[in-house]
């Protein structure tokens, strides 16, 4: 096929992959953040310290996220039937992705969350700030420029899970590397999905790392 073809599939596929990406990021980041910070104020110690749901939210982040992504796919079949009203496509890839990326992010989220002074979180609490205060006030601007790396991070390995997405029936430029590349022998369209694949990254990362060192001298 040529490249006349291919051009359009090519455009297509790459709004088909931010589609999946961006709704993930957007619906699965805020999760995630959301979980990450239960993990912190819930775990033993901290100003709201839960065991309960600290012990709950910290066994469903180690359950699914070691799972392999393609896997996971498969093993949520019914609940994406459930919710999507299939198991394949877009949107079905789509909803799996948002969940991984929640469970991946909520860890990343605690980790960067614990490394913030308990000093600061002290002082705050000595002044009579409030939870919800602390948390807007205190934990998240403390932690921003590793949370923008975190969430850097993140976007990364979404586009990593939309490209294997493609052996579901995914879409995006996953899919069409392995219809239009891989299956019929063509070198050129898997060199062309990897090097637009390598330009995102490298401009998501540029735009991570500037936006982190904007936060880390403000």
């Amino acid at each position: 096929m040529s490249w006349d073809r291919l051009v359009p599939l090519l455009v297509e596929a790459f709004g088909q992959t931010m589609y999946m990406v961006l709704i993930t990021l957007g619906v699965g980041g805020v999760a995630g953040l959301l979980l990450g910070l239960g993990l912190y104020v819930s775990r033993q110690g901290s100003f709201l310290q839960n065991s309960v749901v600290f012990n709950v939210i910290n066994v469903a982040v180690n359950i699914v996220r070691p799972i392999p992504f393609i896997i996971f796919i498969v093993a949520i079949g019914p609940l994406t039937q459930a919710v999507v009203g299939r198991r394949i496509g877009i949107e079905a890839v789509t909803f799996a992705m948002t969940i991984m990326a929640a469970f991946v992010f909520a860890r990343l989220v605690e980790q960067n969350l614990v490394s913030i002074d308990p000093g600061v979180i002290e002082a705050a609490r000595a002044m009579g700030a409030s939870p919800l205060r602390i948390i807007f006030t205190v934990l998240i601007p403390e932690a921003l420029a590793p949370l923008i790396l975190g969430y850097t991070f993140l976007f990364i390995g979404v586009l990593d899970m939309s490209a294997m997405a493609g052996y579901l029936g995914g879409g995006g430029l996953g899919d069409f590397a392995i219809v239009y590349g891989y299956r019929q022998y063509n070198w050129e369209v898997t060199v062309a999905v990897v090097v637009i694949i390598v330009v995102i990254v490298q401009l998501v990362q540029w735009l991570g790392n500037t936006l982190a060192r904007k936060a880390l001298h403000r």
